[in-house]
């Protein structure tokens, strides 16, 4: 579904944020990315998003190499994503409800629809109860919470989370990663980097990170 062929970032002569990344991630899987802060582990997950583009090596999803869109294709591409980065980038004018349906307002679905769906998707992170608060009314948790809820809504064929439960307790860390583990059994690849070593026993595969390259080493490095 998705591969990295000799994937390399370079942001300077000296300031690599991959280096010769190859790798292939099947349709339906859930994959942990780990490793040290700096590791390269956002960046990989923004350049499946086509937010970061590869200085050499080429990113491919369903065969179409993603560093080679235009400007125009790329809200194609994202329709089939659900990203959920660490900037969680919720519209400050607008309720909770208003920002979960935004996915599904642009793609053409009708208001009232949207509004269903969005209410369904606050409930499995358990804000129903905050669709009508603004965003800046929130905890941080709790924004956190609206953001995995409006990535899940438009019911995409893959997640892309970026530390999910950073700023969440343990119940409702556990919670999102139940949410994200029921997506996955219903076939949405997930693609999650975390520090949450519960992800370990519930990932098809962990890919450890260090210095932007990949170690296969994964189990001794996180628990050195």
């Amino acid at each position: 579904m998705i591969t990295f062929e000799h994937v390399t970032k370079q942001y300077s002569a000296d300031a690599f944020a991959l280096r010769d990344v190859s790798l292939s991630i099947a349709e339906g899987e859930l994959i942990f990315l780990a490793g040290p802060s700096g590791a390269g582990k956002s960046t990989l997950l923004k350049m499946i998003a086509g937010i970061e583009k590869p200085s050499s090596g080429s990113i491919r999803m369903h065969g179409q190499d993603i560093g080679k869109l235009k400007a125009g294709s790329l809200p194609y591409l994202r329709r089939k994503l659900g990203l959920i980065l660490q900037e969680q980038r919720l519209l400050a004018d607008r309720d909770v409800l208003a920002n979960v349906m935004l996915p599904l307002l642009v793609t053409g679905a009708a208001a009232g629809e949207a509004a269903t769906r969005a209410r369904t998707a606050l409930e499995k992170v358990r804000l129903t109860d905050k669709a009508a608060c603004m965003p800046l009314a929130l905890s941080g948790g709790e924004q956190q919470r609206v953001a995995i809820a409006r990535a899940i809504v438009n019911r995409p064929q893959i997640i892309l989370a970026d530390e999910p439960t950073a700023f969440l307790d343990r119940d409702n860390a556990n919670m999102v990663l139940s949410a994200l583990k029921a997506f996955q059994s219903a076939g949405v690849t997930c693609v999650i980097s975390s520090h949450d070593e519960q992800f370990l026993d519930s990932a098809s595969r962990v890919i450890y990170l260090n210095h932007g390259q990949i170690s296969d080493s994964w189990q001794s490095a996180l628990t050195a």
